[in-house]
């Protein structure tokens, strides 16, 4: 875990998945604050809110934390311009592929980007453009999601890359042994969402917490592509009926498309806004039904609410005594 743990300047190589609504403020600051590294979930902030969120996120922790800005944001450019002028030391771009100068504008105030990549051809080619650390993450994990599983994943990409670059692997993981066998493999650290969900520093709802605490791991599912037109990038979150809303907004978004009334840019962009406020109804408002209960298939290891340091002390605890082993 060193090379992660240098690379992120915290006590432990743990990233925490940017969960929009979730990783805001108390929850980033607690993560840090525990020897983890705290992530901001920008999602659709814009510029203003972003400047906010970092300078409230700062005056509860002096640790290192990070920013996640979504690639499809009309605003990155100036979301970018924000984290400079706070110096912010880490940016990950998530969601797609970064656009061109992204990652440049990022490393010119003197911060890392970090970028996902579904391909080991294109995360060879993103390493190659300049990025500085790359999370791999499977269809386990909770929110937006690729098609392959972690484990295959890091059996492809670790050997090929672990050597010479800073690799992080997510989806699925909800214990320390898992992150023991990940960095055997050669990650230098993890990315966990779902397990800090429900930590006590989070400001989800009571309900949305339950809802966890009741879930196993099959109640996560994925959501299904109505229209093969329309790419929309699966999400995983606990079946309700809020997912059958929004299978009926993708059909609607589909004839929007299909009427040349929005094109293709505007249609996915409108799609993330219906996650934005279905996840926003179950997180802040506690709407378990329509809101959206984004969340990884490690879910079933959620079981009750603890502060954010226990949770970072059992997983390191787990980790270690699996090396010993």
């Amino acid at each position: 875990m060193q090379r992660g743990i240098q690379f992120l300047g915290s006590e432990h190589a743990v990233l925490c998945g940017a969960m929009s609504w979730v990783s805001e403020r108390n929850l980033v600051s607690a993560i840090s604050n525990a020897g983890g590294f705290g992530v901001i979930a920008c999602g659709a902030m814009t510029p203003e809110l972003l400047d906010a969120e970092i300078t409230a996120t700062k005056a509860l922790t002096t640790k290192p934390f990070g920013v996640n800005l979504i690639t499809m944001h009309p605003l990155l450019t100036d979301l970018i311009e924000v984290c400079a002028r706070h110096r912010i030391s880490h940016v990950v771009l998530a969601g797609g592929i970064p656009p061109r100068g992204s990652v440049e504008a990022i490393k010119a105030f003197g911060g890392k980007a970090l970028v996902f990549a579904p391909t080991l051809a294109l995360a060879k080619r993103l390493l190659r453009g300049g990025a500085d650390a790359l999370v791999i993450e499977g269809s386990e994990a909770g929110g937006h999601i690729g098609p392959v599983a972690t484990s295959v994943l890091a059996q492809e990409f670790l050997p090929e890359l672990a050597e010479d670059h800073v690799v992080f692997v997510a989806g699925g993981i909800g214990r320390g042994d898992m992150i023991a066998a990940y960095l055997e493999m050669g990650a230098s650290g993890v990315q966990l969402g779902t397990r800090f969900a429900c930590a006590t520093e989070s400001i989800a709802h009571p309900d949305f917490k339950k809802a966890f605490f009741r879930a196993n791991a099959r109640d996560a599912e994925s959501s299904v592509q109505v229209d093969p037109r329309l790419p929309v990038i699966p999400v995983r979150a606990l079946k309700n009926k809020g997912t059958e809303e929004f299978t009926a907004k993708q059909r609607e978004v589909a004839a929007q498309l299909d009427a040349g009334q929005v094109d293709m840019a505007e249609a996915q962009l409108e799609i993330e806004k219906f996650w934005a406020g279905a996840l926003r109804r179950a997180v802040i408002d506690g709407d378990v039904e329509s809101g959206s209960l984004m969340a990884g298939q490690s879910v079933g290891m959620v079981t009750q609410e603890q502060p954010v340091a226990e949770i970072m002390a059992q997983l390191m605890a787990e980790s270690e005594a699996a090396l010993a082993r």
